[in-house]
């Protein structure tokens, strides 16, 4: 095992809300490490924070707290001026070609920029002759028919292979690829993924590799892991997290991918319900306890998934049922959901008292009303009590590293190093 390239520790970054609203915490007490030569990947939906997590890693974007280790040096504490000199070995590689690359520049010019900002090229003979060594080395050639040219001039996947040349340019040694092939047709998104790899031998590259397609991470990565609401909630080696996986959310996400298996078509799927929650609201206890099918008692269930839990029911039921058991809860834009208590003050006590104890009897140890503790009825309504559910640290299970109640109740700690790395 070679020592990290980069080590992330508490990583958070938070974004301040207008107003009086709590700030967004797109990335909250992230912790891995990158070692060198090998493609991390890092998946999880749109929203889950992948974007921010790898710009906060090159300060692109002003992490709030935690630590990023680059060859042992920590980068938070850096002013941009100190950091200049390291940007020519952090690099990284846009999702959108058409929107990162200059319209007004020639190719030579918008592929060699960071030549001239770092001052690694004397002149313009010299620039133009590294930048077509790099455009041959994408698969640019000849690359003389290039320089002069207009990144319009060119197609979609010459577009991309001249967004990692850039990237390159400076010959880096960790690069974040932020989507690299999901702006490009399917034809044409193998040549780079290959084009790729094949720079990580010839260059000595390390990728974190950004992505929401499973099926891509399978096929580039080293090791990957699993992004949800700003946590990583499992990482470990690609093929023992495809092979095993050991949290809800990751086996979600594999169960989402097509496969032409026929044998496949009738098989039990357990996708996660509804949407990725506020990120500046985001679930006590577990973040994925409202969406998972295998949530219980200590996920750490509130008020507001009560809340939840009728509106999903209504939505089953025909008018006439919805409008009995909404006499018996009261209008629910009237409840109040806290933390660990929600109260419905309009609702007909003795019979949403005799509901909910039953839906408890019920709950075989599973889902929300296995995690309540008490239902109490008086003269102000009803008030459902719930016990309190730590949010889970990661630990290792098997070859990975996951953070789920399945596998142990062990508490997370924000200022945690990287068990078992």
């Amino acid at each position: 095992m070679s020592e990290p390239l980069l080590q992330v520790r508490a990583l958070s970054t938070h974004f301040a809300v207008r107003g009086r609203g709590p700030a967004v915490r797109a990335v909250d007490g992230v912790s891995f490490d990158v070692r060198p030569g090998e493609v991390f990947g890092l998946v999880g939906e749109s929203g889950s924070g992948k974007t921010t997590l790898g710009r906060s890693l090159l300060k692109l974007v002003q992490p709030t707290a935690g630590a990023i280790l680059y060859r042992g040096r920590d980068l938070m504490p850096l002013r941009e001026r100190e950091l200049r000199p390291l940007r020519r070995e952090l690099s990284l590689i846009f999702q959108d070609p058409n929107a990162s690359l200059n319209p007004a520049m020639t190719i030579a010019q918008g592929v060699g920029h960071p030549l001239r900002i770092h001052g690694l090229v004397r002149g313009r003979d010299e620039l133009r002759a590294r930048v077509a060594e790099m455009l041959e080395r994408v698969g640019l050639s000849p690359a003389g028919q290039f320089l002069d040219r207009y990144p319009d001039d060119v197609s979609g996947g010459q577009k991309q292979r001249l967004v990692i040349a850039r990237a390159l340019i400076t010959h880096p040694s960790f690069v974040v690829a932020d989507e690299p092939v999901a702006a490009l047709d399917m034809s044409v998104r193998a040549r780079v993924l290959e084009l790729m790899l094949d720079l990580r031998r010839e260059l000595g590259l390390t990728y974190l590799f950004i992505t929401h397609d499973l099926a891509t991470a399978r096929f580039v990565c080293d090791r990957i892991g699993i992004l949800y609401l700003g946590n990583l909630v499992e990482w470990g080696p690609t093929e023992e997290v495809f092979g095993d996986p050991k949290h809800p959310y990751t086996r979600a996400l594999l169960d989402a991918i097509p496969r032409p298996d026929p044998a496949r078509r009738n098989r039990a799927k357990r996708l996660p319900a509804g949407e990725m929650p506020d990120a500046s609201r985001p679930p006590l206890g577990c973040r994925f306890h409202p969406r998972c099918p295998a949530a219980f008692a200590p996920c750490g269930w509130q008020g507001r998934d009560l809340v939840e839990w009728f509106e999903r029911r209504w939505t089953t039921m025909d008018p006439q049922a919805w409008a009995r058991e909404e006499a018996v809860t009261g209008p629910l834009h009237t409840v109040e959901a806290g933390v660990s208590e929600v109260r419905f003050p309009k609702a007909d006590v003795p019979a949403l008292v005799a509901l909910l104890r039953a839906r408890m009897e019920t709950a075989a140890g599973e889902g929300i009303f296995a995690a309540v503790r008490a239902v109490d009825g008086d003269g102000g309504g009803v008030i459902v009590r719930f016990g309190e559910g730590p949010e889970p640290a990661l630990q290792p299970v098997g070859g990975v590293q996951v953070a789920c109640h399945l596998h142990g109740g062990t508490a997370r700690d924000r200022d945690e190093g990287v068990p078992g790395s």
